[in-house]
């Protein structure tokens, strides 16, 4: 199927629509080049991310690096105590200055010409340079972004931010207060590459429960399902519900009462009773995104619940690649061009849709 102009691709979904009127997104906004171009700049270059944790970045000296959409970042923590962020790009011929996901440095010297930069962004040493001319060091520093942390995360914004991080955070805040959030420490990282547009992930997460009992047959039996619920509020959405005894891992590590927040676009944060992980998603391409999962735990939990609450995860991880990249195989059928939501259970999805779409077609337009 053509992809069509952009304009095209985005009057073909109407935000406006109420969610008991209301189709999907298109399949063309999940396949199409022309859609994954806007949303690196209306989406991800216009919204807090989250790039790292702070522990990562505590002392002088500490960076993490990310990218969001394509673009790389740089975060160092500079001699003065100072959290700065860059673009992760050299001044002279675009090589990136810091190649490693996190480490300590003294200077940001890039690797391919000996480009050197102070760790407030200002260019330091330019080899062999004699005879230049219309050329100054100060003009030539390294473009900032803006950066803040909140909760253990360390949070980004490529363009200059309307609101800092915590007002764009919303109810997560006050959420996250009465959590114990600070009480959790960092366990583990996994990191798993999919065959699907990063929306058809969100779109999974964002189901209200819809999905679990067909799908995750093990964490189906650890939540009431009949006391699912999914609230909606600005950029975040908050899936909710009690859990219930249960056999086997799932139900030794799934206690408590389960939160799952949404933060638009890409952001997830799964909690339960000492336990709690992120998922970030990153968009590859048109048809491939990243997920990256946080774990963290109460100390109180030994090394053997731990392991298991990993696994646990690991398993609806896999159980959710699997009908997430069988869904954008099936997006490119001539069968199919747009759904509809379930007014029950699929009211997140239904934010999710109708926000992006309201982005793109204000951003285009």
């Amino acid at each position: 199927m053509p992809n069509g102009t952009l304009q095209d691709l985005l009057t073909a979904f109407d935000p406006e629509r109420p969610l008991e009127r209301a189709g999907t997104i298109p399949n063309t906004w999940y396949t199409a080049p022309e859609i994954y171009a806007l949303e690196r700049d209306a989406v991800f270059a216009r919204t807090w991310q989250m790039v790292g944790r702070a522990d990562q970045v505590a002392n002088p000296g500490q960076y993490l690096t990310a990218d969001i959409a394509g673009e790389p970042v740089l975060v160092v923590r500079n001699e003065s105590g100072d959290l700065k962020a860059f673009f992760n790009v050299c001044r002279h011929r675009a090589a990136r200055l810091c190649t490693d996901e996190c480490g300590t440095v003294t200077k940001l010297r890039c690797r391919y010409h000996g480009w050197t930069y102070d760790l407030s962004g200002a260019l330091r040493g330019v080899p062999e340079f004699d005879g230049v001319q219309d050329f100054r060091r100060e003009d030539n520093g390294l473009p900032p972004v803006a950066v803040a942390v909140w909760g253990p995360f360390v949070w980004v914004h490529l363009t200059p931010p309307r609101e800092p991080v915590d007002a764009y955070l919303g109810p997560l805040v006050s959420w996250a207060a009465g959590a114990a959030l600070g009480d959790l420490k960092w366990h583990a990282r996994r990191s798993y590459d999919l065959r699907c547009n990063w929306k058809v992930y969100v779109d999974n997460y964002l189901d209200g429960g819809y999905h679990v009992n067909t799908v995750h047959p093990a964490l189906a039996g650890t939540l009431d399902y009949t006391n699912y619920r999914t609230t909606c509020d600005g950029n975040a959405v908050l899936q909710s519900s009690p859990t219930k005894p249960a056999e086997g891992d799932a139900g030794q590590t799934r206690t408590g009462d389960a939160a799952y927040w949404w933060l638009y676009p890409n952001f997830m944060l799964n909690a339960y009773a000492g336990v709690m992980d992120t998922n970030l998603v990153l968009p590859l391409g048109p048809d491939r995104c990243r997920v990256v999962f946080d774990f963290y735990f109460a100390d109180s939990l030994d090394h053997d619940f731990r392991r298991k609450s990993v696994e646990v995860a690991e398993q609806v991880q896999q159980e959710d690649i699997g009908v997430c990249e069988e869904v954008q195989r099936n997006l490119h059928s001539r069968s199919f061009s747009t759904g509809r939501f379930s007014v029950k259970r699929e009211n997140g999805g239904h934010h999710f849709h109708a926000k992006l779409g309201r982005v793109l077609r204000g951003f285009a337009g």
